[in-house]
């Protein structure tokens, strides 16, 4: 039985720690994700490495091509910080 697990996204840098980890553990390239998207691996080394640029459209396309769920909640307990780029 698969354990899954979430983790908190608070920042576009942790997104892309995100991504390039789940990559890895599913054992895929970037050339293999970018032809599932149909974009270059070029593009895709441009997004791990610049995660502030993914658009809300790519962001899904590569939730879905690497089995992630994307959710929003409130959060519990942690005050709103406003230092995130907002």
């Amino acid at each position: 039985m698969a354990t899954h697990v979430s983790h908190p996204l608070l920042t576009t840098s942790q997104l892309g720690q995100l991504l390039v980890a789940t990559c890895k553990r599913k054992k895929l390239t970037q050339a293999e994700v970018a032809t599932r998207l149909g974009l270059s691996q070029n593009r895709i080394s441009h997004l791990e490495h610049h995660p502030h640029e993914i658009s809300t459209k790519q962001l899904l396309s590569l939730c879905a091509t690497l089995e992630l769920e994307l959710r929003t909640g409130e959060r519990a307990t942690a005050p709103l910080d406003t230092s995130l780029g907002w």
